[in-house]
């Protein structure tokens, strides 16, 4: 598999030339500080970011058009998918906007092509307005839960905007309506799909150019073929296809296409009476776990706190704190943290759910599932397992969990070009009714159809590339343990090892999954290290390119303090290895150690 050169600026988009790029070239230790700080040094110079935290382009060029459309002087704004997470994003702005400047507002933008034969008939857009100081409250909310607007689909609106502005440029009728006002106090306002902005043609270009790479080679299908791709996905995901060759979807074998008849099989996830139905898509691995803990709370007492078990990625602690009714913190995940929290059970304390990583992210650390299940089943609370590291081509954890949520945007998808997560249900424990019942109701399937034709195409060779990935991970990090300048490595092979294996699957290609973190016996050597290290340097993980990142820095760095206290360094270097060669990739990190200075 080819891989793009390596990003060498600071700011470039990772992957190089991609237009909805998902990371960015940090080259240097230093400008990682530089992005926490907001120093226009390197934010200035940013083409792309994790969508969660940098807001793509076209989705900012669209926001601002609605704004200047709809919006009051002062007003800032922020897109959303359908008004139900609109009116989420206004509730959460009500409960920490404190002494508000202005008033909230929700607008619905519907955008159709006055050209015939336009792929999509009609598009919603859904922009809440606020005051500029609210800002960070509302990005806030749009980083935590993961239910964005794709830019793929702000790149759709704005190309057919143009386009209708260039077709009713000549008409007489080209004045927009005005909007209509709801009695709920929302406004639900009907405008002409008119722009006021002429098409760019450096945009234009882009557009024609990547449409045509995407389909002549393979690497993309027409949207019309978005609902067979989230079916597929949904089959893939629930384990009931077989593996594929040369990434070609004909030699995918379903199991069956009948649900009665995929219950009876024991597939990839490792248990029985799963089907398709039961695997949900989500535009994000963090709004699953959003959406997981909402859905705990619908069916559960919602007075009761959660439990974070471990140290997990920052935005599903923020979740747990900031929604319902809070969070107990076990902050190690190891035994001592499991024999706290049965001690707690046993003295009468309840909760309504236990959320952890398998492996965790950043210290790879995996829990005691079976225990963990067993206190579960004792006093009746639901488990939420992340499987995103670990990925189900290497542990099975369904069979322990009420609920596993992953990040499709990770090794998944590969690529690092789109977006996606999913949220499984375990059809033999004691809350999947309660759980499918709660779906029905609140389920919304708000992944953008271009966006699941690119993640479908580019998971077929998961499995392949996860083997592959699996053996250049336990090689580096072999020779990353013993060498003299490592302190330590943190891999599931050397930490909580007896968890781990213990949930492995019984495939020949199962391992111990891509993800590292390595820390060095001070920070000048980590930084050393890093500023030499000839690889992709910048935010996310499971690309099929290694990707390297001072985790600490850009995901605690205003609170380096607290994350050391649960073995968080703050000079921990995490890497996620990809498809290089190993002697390729042994060569690149030996010479960043040799880069280290005693």
């Amino acid at each position: 598999m080819a891989l793009s050169a390596v990003p060498k600026e600071v700011g470039e988009s990772i992957p190089a030339h991609t237009p909805h790029a998902l990371s960015v070239m940090f080259p240097t230790w230093q400008d990682n500080i530089y992005y926490e700080e907001g120093n226009p040094i390197v934010t200035s110079k940013m083409q792309s970011g994790y969508p969660r935290f940098f807001i793509h382009p076209c989705i900012q060029k669209l926001c601002g058009r609605l704004v200047d459309k709809f919006g009051q002087e002062g007003d800032a704004g922020m897109l959303f998918p359908t008004y139900k997470i609109a009116e989420q994003c206004r509730s959460f702005m009500d409960r920490y906007y404190r002494n508000p400047t202005g008033t909230i507002r929700i607008v619905e933008f519907k955008i159709a092509s006055i050209i015939p034969a336009a792929e999509q008939s009609k598009v919603s857009v859904y922009i809440i307005l606020f005051p500029k100081d609210a800002f960070p409250i509302a990005k806030q909310f749009w980083q935590h839960t993961g239910d964005t607007v794709s830019s793929r689909m702000a790149e759709y609106c704005l190309r057919i905007l143009d386009e209708n502005q260039q077709q009713a440029s000549s008409r007489k009728d080209s004045d927009l309506f005005k909007p209509k006002q709801s009695l709920n106090s929302r406004s639900r306002n009907y405008y002409s799909t008119r722009a006021n902005n002429t098409v760019e043609e450096k945009t234009e270009k882009a557009v024609e150019q990547t449409t045509y790479v995407e389909e002549r080679y393979g690497r993309n299908l027409p949207i019309q073929f978005a609902k067979n791709a989230k079916t597929i996905l949904r089959r893939r995901i629930a384990g009931l296809v077989s593996s594929q060759e040369n990434d070609n979807p004909k030699n995918e074998q379903i199991i069956s296409i009948n649900l009665e008849e995929q219950k009876q099989v024991k597939g990839e996830r490792g248990i029985r009476g799963l089907t398709e139905d039961d695997v949900y898509i989500y535009p994000c691995g963090m709004s699953a776990i959003y959406h997981a803990h909402q859905i705990a709370m619908m069916i559960g007492d919602r007075s009761l706190k959660s439990v974070s078990f471990g140290f997990p990625y920052t935005d599903t602690l923020k979740i747990l704190q900031k929604w319902g009714a809070g969070c107990h913190f076990y902050g190690i995940g190891e035994e001592e943290d499991l024999d706290r929290l049965e001690k707690s059970l046993i003295s009468g304390e309840r909760i309504l759910s236990l959320f952890c990583e398998s492996p965790s992210n950043p210290l790879l650390k995996t829990p005691n599932l079976k225990k963990l299940r067993s206190l579960a089943d004792q006093y009746q609370f639901m488990i939420v397992v992340d499987d995103t590291i670990g990925n189900f081509c290497n542990v099975n954890v369904l069979e322990w969990a009420d609920m596993v949520v992953s990040s499709l945007t990770k090794i998944f998808s590969g690529d690092a070009n789109v977006m996606g997560g999913s949220m499984i249900l375990n059809p033999n424990r004691r809350f999947y009714k309660q759980l499918k019942e709660a779906l029905a109701i609140d389920y919304e399937d708000i992944m953008w159809p271009e966006d699941a034709v690119f993640l479908e195409r580019n998971s077929r060779s998961f499995r392949k590339r996860s083997s592959i990935i699996n053996q250049n991970t336990e090689a580096l990090c072999a020779m990353l343990k013993d060498h003299e300048k490592v302190e330590k490595v943190y891999y599931p092979k050397y930490v909580c090892k007896d968890n781990y294996d213990s949930l492995m699957t019984d495939s020949e290609s199962a391992g111990y999954g891509g993800l590292f973190s390595v820390v060095f016996k001070c920070e000048q050597h980590a930084i050393d290290f890093y500023d030499n290290l000839d690889c992709a340097k910048g935010p996310s993980l499971g690309t099929n390119f290694t990707l390297a990142s001072p985790y600490a820095i850009l995901a605690h760095y205003t609170e380096l303090d607290w994350a050391k206290k649960y073995e968080v360094c703050p000079y921990l270097v995490r890497v996620s290895v990809g498809l290089e060669s190993r002697e390729k990739l042994m060569c690149m990190f030996k010479k960043a150690l040799d880069s280290i200075t005693q």
